[in-house]
């Protein structure tokens, strides 16, 4: 099954450094992606937007809370979107001070751009431009949708949130860097989360009947 970001990306996903390379490419029949790391931040520490990400905290997109120095792990998954094109399920658990949250998404191609589904149940989808720099992975939001029972409602682009990701592979401490920005327009930077992590391909557990 091919990678969705090898799809996107076409020959410039050649141009992302060798290690990043393993964690966007296809995985291997039979096997997953497994990460663990330490976020510097977590959250917002506008409590002013605690209550609204609350909501998004119970299908385990966001969570109310600012945070430093947060363990967490990330388990990749390929599987098969809705229309059968392929995609990365992704399960992220934070050990949140007090209390561990899962985050979990869904990458994949729509419409030629890379798509993310969020959450479980599914609460919002946002689609995205994406670009190699300096062998690092940068994807921007162009669209936002919410998922409202059942149904995706398009967030005009003057009031959508724009979600930012780099991923980019760090020589000196031989660990992978992530940072995730949430900004509404005039507001700002509403969430975020930021670290660094180490990633490997492991056999797939096998389930007992």
């Amino acid at each position: 099954m091919t990678s969705p970001y090898r799809a996107v990306l076409g020959a410039a996903f050649d141009d992302l450094h060798p290690r990043l390379r393993v964690y966007f490419d296809a995985l291997p029949d039979g096997a997953v992606g497994q990460g663990s790391g330490v976020f510097e931040t977590v959250g917002t520490p506008r409590r002013w937007m605690w209550p609204v990400l609350a909501l998004f905290a119970r299908a385990h997109v966001m969570f109310p809370v600012w945070q430093r120095d947060v363990p967490f792990t990330v388990v990749n998954r390929a599987v098969a979107a809705a229309d059968g094109s392929p995609a990365v399920a992704a399960v992220r658990r934070f050990e949140l001070h007090g209390r561990p949250a899962i985050m979990v998404d869904e990458i994949g191609v729509g419409g030629g751009a890379l798509t993310d589904r969020l959450g479980d149940p599914v609460r919002t989808e946002a689609r995205f431009a994406a670009t190699v720099r300096d062998g690092g992975l940068r994807l921007r939001s162009t669209a936002v949708w919410l998922v409202v029972g059942g149904r995706r409602v398009r967030i005009p682009n003057l009031l959508a949130p724009v979600v930012v990701l780099t991923e980019r592979w760090d020589d000196a401490t031989e660990r992978q860097l992530v940072s995730i920005t949430v900004a509404l327009p005039v507001v700002g930077r509403i969430y975020q989360y930021r670290g660094r992590f180490q990633y490997g391909i492991a056999e797939q557990e096998q389930r007992s009947e």
